[in-house]
């Protein structure tokens, strides 16, 4: 298995090879270091770190995924909170605009902020032409979107007014007891562990959390 695996899609919006190491070893650094592009590798964050501070790599992130099968589940509804495949795409790219500032591309210091954003609205652009989006309505308005493949909840984002106002949780509580509906054994997700709100949101649904990675990266000129 090749030690540095290409990642094309990030390539598009950033404007440089991007690439992601398959393997936390000295050989894969050194691998890193030799052609031009921007490098991602994901380690548990117990190893030592010593070697990717060698070779000039820094963190951005910790990730961790939210797990949670039928049986933990804590299911709740309100009448005016809905979901629907039926999206406006414009209102959800509006909503997905600058709505990730917790992920690790718009923390690198080394990556445009306008590119970052880019990312994640290709990415949702994606998801819709599949119809992997669920939209999130309150009294019938648009109110942000969990974009998923199969039972992994990849994107999701809330329009910044209806941020803070405990609605979160009838959302995602439908869409996750539609897609265990549906034959999923569990849902899952990953997100940072610095976005605080959204931790404490599949937390209050009966998630559990599993399989922490410090994320690193670095910018080979």
């Amino acid at each position: 298995m090749s030690l540095i695996k290409p990642t094309p899609w990030d390539t598009v919006v950033f404007g440089v090879p991007t690439w992601e190491l398959t393997e936390y070893s000295e050989k894969a650094l050194q691998q890193a270091t030799q052609e031009v592009g921007h490098y991602t590798i994901k380690v548990d964050p117990l190893v030592d770190k010593r070697l990717l501070h060698e070779h000039g790599f820094y963190y951005c992130d910790t990730l961790i995924e939210p797990h949670c099968s039928s049986t933990r589940l804590r299911a709740v509804q309100h009448p005016e909170a809905k979901i629907a495949k039926d999206i406006d795409v414009k209102q959800a790219l509006v909503i997905c605009h600058g709505a990730f500032s917790h992920g690790r591309f718009h923390r690198d210091f080394n990556l445009p902020m306008a590119a970052a954003d880019l990312r994640y609205e290709n990415w949702l652009k994606q998801l819709l032409e599949v119809q992997q989006v669920y939209g999130l309505y309150w009294q019938g308005e648009l109110a942000g979107f969990i974009g998923h493949s199969g039972n992994n909840l990849v994107l999701h984002a809330l329009a910044e007014k209806c941020r803070g106002k405990g609605r979160s949780k009838y959302w995602w509580s439908a869409v996750c007891g539609e897609l265990l509906r549906a034959g999923h054994y569990e849902v899952k997700s990953s997100i940072s562990v610095s976005n605080l709100a959204v931790l404490n949101l599949y937390a209050s649904l009966g998630f559990i959390f599993r399989n922490p990675q410090d994320i690193y990266h670095r910018m080979t000129s």
